[in-house]
């Protein structure tokens, strides 16, 4: 089996990429093949040794693309995590001169595929995907905005969808009240607010259902704005009379603490604002667990919900968001054919089967690389 070097944010950084990250390289590695992090740090990260890291990446160093590509070649295969925000230069551009300088098959995973990029983000992009071994997509709406938005070949793309945790034998916690729940990095654009307005029209059910908003805020977020988001929602809940039924959980809940969050959870809500998100590994996570979810129309939600184990609203919409959740709570039976709709998908999408894919993506890139590659000058 080929090693596996990865560039991402990683744990302690809270981040949905360091998430990933983790789970990923953690699954690709249980079996003892040799793995290595390469941990990319911004400005306020905790800057500790961390197990499993190999090289730090600090976006205060210059030219840090270079050592952490030879870091990267010191095994068979780099797993390169991208997102335009993570990697230092405009638009993240440094991640490119590091690929290039790579000696070692590479693949990349795109978290975002945006469906109007800037003419520098649309560029360098296609750069990336002309440099690198293999690509990757979450999901089939990424792959066609990739290539009808994009120059790229489509060979060199393939669809393996976000992992999830295996929460089938996490006890289900029944609460005598209908538990709605959202839960990630809170900021503008994640649609609580939304939320809050849909629960005020649910007051008329009995019993009444609570809502869990569990999550820190975004640590840009948290950077460039405070804790004002978080303020307003805590002001909107007092104004709609519904402070009382709503838990705000401002912590970072580990894997275990959050199976047992979401396994309580009778409606998991993702009122997000987005029009771009085309991978959400909170939409996974609920599905996976077999939760029935309601979402608004982002990329993800659509192609994963639709006809499927969940309902899709517009975005914005209080009162669509009001009746799905009622739906779902009143309507014999919806809970059960959605939960019918899940079983088909779930192993799917459980990390053991999402990393033996890039396993044998792996393994092709590997058997079919030349006996000998010279790195490319950058």
């Amino acid at each position: 089996m080929p090693s596996y070097g990865f560039l991402s944010t990683h744990p302690p950084t809270r981040c949905g990429l360091a998430t990933f990250n983790s789970a990923l390289a953690a699954q690709l590695t249980a079996d003892g093949t040799r793995g290595g992090i390469v941990r990319v740090t911004d400005h306020g990260d905790d800057q500790r040794p961390v197990p499993g890291v190999v090289h730090t990446w600090s976006a205060l160093t210059p030219t840090g693309w270079r050592d952490a590509a030879a870091a990267l070649n010191t095994f068979d295969v780099a797993i390169v995590q991208h997102e335009y925000g993570i990697y230092p230069g405009n638009d993240g551009e440094d991640v490119l001169p590091l690929l290039r300088r790579l000696t070692v098959p590479s693949i990349v995973v795109l978290h975002t595929v945006l469906r109007q990029p800037t003419a520098r983000q649309k560029s360098l992009l296609e750069r990336i995907v002309a440099t690198a071994g293999a690509v990757v997509t979450m999901t089939e709406t990424a792959r066609d905005r990739l290539l009808v938005g994009y120059a790229v070949p489509a060979g060199k793309v393939t669809v393996i969808p976000h992992g999830a945790a295996e929460l089938a034998d996490v006890p289900v916690e029944r609460r005598s009240r209908p538990h709605l729940l959202t839960w990630g990095l809170l900021g503008p654009g994640k649609g609580v607010e939304w939320s809050l307005r849909a629960l005020a029209r649910l007051q008329d059910l009995e019993p009444t259902p609570t809502y869990t908003v569990a999550g820190r805020t975004h640590p840009k977020v948290v950077e460039h704005q405070g804790e004002a988001y978080r303020a307003g929602l805590h002001q909107l809940g007092a104004q709609l009379g519904i402070a009382h039924a709503v838990d705000y959980q401002d912590v970072y809940h580990d894997q275990e603490a959050l199976g047992r969050l979401i396994r309580s959870a009778d409606v998991v809500v993702l009122p997000y604002d987005s029009r771009e998100q085309v991978t959400s590994g909170v939409l996974i996570e609920a599905v996976a667990a077999g939760v029935p979810v309601v979402a608004t129309a982002f990329p993800h939600a659509v192609e994963l919900l639709t006809g499927g184990p969940g309902l899709v609203v517009p975005q914005q919409n209080p009162a669509a968001l009001a009746a799905a959740i009622r739906r779902i709570l009143t309507e014999p039976g919806l809970t059960a054919r959605l939960a019918g709709r899940v079983r088909p998908l779930a192993a799917h999408l459980r990390w053991p089967a999402v990393a033996a894919r890039y396993e044998t993506l792996a393994e092709q890139l590997s058997e079919a690389r030349p006996p000998a590659v010279s790195a490319v000058p950058a």
